[in-house]
């Protein structure tokens, strides 16, 4: 299947941590071999918190972070970056989204982008796939 899709941080995340990985989560990493994965602008954000915390827990070193980040930059995944207009415009669907599924807003922005950009979704997340399923999202 080629084309875009947008990827949950729940997903990624799974890569880094050898004892979250997944068959899901393998088969979409094999997926990016003829696809592109779509992220909200948050998505580095959120990839970088999850590294420091898990440096400050002693589950990885910062060492395995650098190399994690390499890895990620090799793949085909592809940022949004909004102009500030777009983004306090798409605050208002986002709550919305987030009020009725009771997602956090940084999950809310993989819905919306999804919607946004007619896409799949590929998620680890329980609450966001269940969001998902309600709005009739296709989900890899």
């Amino acid at each position: 299947m080629s084309g875009s899709f947008v990827i949950d941080n729940s997903v990624v995340m799974a890569w880094c941590f050898g004892y979250e990985s997944s068959a899901y989560a393998d088969a979409i990493l094999e997926q990016l071999s003829e696809s592109t994965a779509l992220v909200p602008a948050i998505w580095p954000l959120e990839v970088a918190n999850v590294l420091l915390v898990a440096e400050r827990k002693k589950r990885i070193r910062f060492a395995d972070s650098v190399r994690f980040l390499s890895l990620l930059s090799a793949l085909p995944i592809v940022v949004e970056h909004q102009g500030k207009k777009a983004m306090m415009k798409d605050l208002l669907s986002l709550g919305r989204l987030g009020r009725n599924s009771e997602l956090s807003a940084y999950d809310t922005a993989y819905l919306d982008l999804a919607i946004r950009d007619n896409c799949s979704l590929a998620t680890l997340d329980k609450r966001l796939l269940e969001a998902a399923k309600n709005l009739d999202l296709l989900i890899l």
